[in-house]
C-alpha cells in the first residue's frame, strides 16, 4: 500500500480481501457482486470485475477491541478491484446511513485513503432536489468526512490499480438504498472519457444542480491531524472520533458543512 494505516493489515487480490498481522483482529470479508450494485449504475447491464469490492467491517488491534465496543466505534476496511464497470469507474452503491439506535441520528463516516485514487461523491439529499453535490478527490493519506444524512458513494478514479481505504463508522451501522434506487442512482454519474479522465453526467431523474469538484478539507474543527493515520489518532486520543457514533456532540458543525 502507499499509506500505512497504523496497524498491520494488507489488501489481497486473489482472492480479494485482507491479510491481518499479529495481534490484529478482523473478519472474513463480505464481497459485493456486480449484480448487487447494478441498480445504482448508469448502465445496469454493463460488464466488469466480479466481485467488485470486498469489505471487512470491524478491524483493528486486538488490544483495542473492548474499548472500541465501549465507545461504539467501528473501523472498517474496503478494497476495490481494478478495472471498470462498462464506461463507469468501479464504485460502491449510493446510500444513506440509517438512523443509529444509539444516537437517533444518521451517522457520519471518516474515510482515509490507503492506496489508489478515490473520489468520495456526496449530495445533501436523495430527494428530487439533491441539494449541494460534491466530488472530493482524495489520494493516499488523505481524509474525507461524509456528514450525517448525506447520500454518497466511493469511486475508484484510477482503473489501473485497486483502491483501498479505511473508515471510522458507528458500530451499529446500516445503509438505506431505496431513495437512491428510486432515482436510478445518485444525481451525478462518473464516466470515463477515451483518455481515462472522469466526465460527470447529470442523472435526469433529479432536478438540475451544480457539482463542485474539490480536494478534501483539513477538518481542523474536528481535531484531525494531517498525514497521521486516523487509527493512530484514535490510539492517542480515543475520544477524538466520538462524533462518529454521537454526531449530536458537534451538531453545529453539520450546518452548511463543506467536505
Amino acid at each position: 500500500m502507499n499509506f500505512y494505516p497504523g496497524f498491520e493489515i494488507s489488501p489481497t487480490t486473489l482472492p480479494m480481501g485482507f491479510d491481518y498481522g499479529v495481534n490484529v483482529f478482523g473478519p472474513g470479508v463480505e464481497n459485493r457482486s456486480l449484480d448487487a450494485i447494478r441498480k445504482s449504475l448508469r448502465n445496469p447491464d454493463c460488464s466488469g470485475p466480479d466481485p467488485v469490492y470486498a469489505i471487512a467491517m470491524d478491524v483493528g488491534k486486538s488490544a483495542h477491541l473492548p474499548l472500541l465496543e465501549k465507545l461504539h466505534l467501528l473501523y472498517g476496511a474496503v478494497t476495490y478491484a481494478a478495472g471498470r464497470l462498462g464506461d463507469e469507474p468501479v464504485r460502491s452503491q449510493g446510500h444513506i446511513h440509517k438512523l443509529s439506535p444509539l444516537s437517533g441520528w444518521s451517522t457520519p463516516e471518516v474515510y482515509e485513503i490507503w492506496s489508489g485514487k478515490a473520489i468520495i461523491y456526496m449530495q445533501e439529499k436523495a430527494d428530487d432536489n439533491p441539494g449541494r453535490c460534491y466530488a472530493v478527490v482524495a489520494l493516499p493519506g488523505e481524509v474525507v468526512i461524509v456528514p450525517p444524512n448525506w447520500a454518497h458513494a466511493t469511486i475508484s478514479a484510477d482503473p489501473t490499480q485497486p483502491l483501498t481505504f479505511g473508515a471510522w463508522c458507528d458500530r451499529e451501522y446500516g445503509f438505506e438504498y431505496d431513495k437512491v434506487r428510486q432515482h436510478h442512482g445518485l444525481a451525478w454519474f462518473p464516466l470515463f472519457t477515451k483518455t481515462g479522465e472522469i466526465d460527470w453526467q447529470k442523472n435526469p431523474h433529479y432536478q438540475q444542480g451544480d457539482l463542485i469538484i474539490k480536494i478534501p478539507e483539513k477538518y481542523n474543527q474536528f481535531g484531525i491531524e494531517q498525514g497521521k493515520p486516523i487509527y493512530t489518532q484514535f490510539e492517542e486520543n480515543p475520544e477524538r472520533f466520538l462524533f462518529v457514533p454521537h454526531p449530536q456532540l458537534v451538531k453545529d458543525m453539520w450546518t452548511n458543512f463543506v467536505p
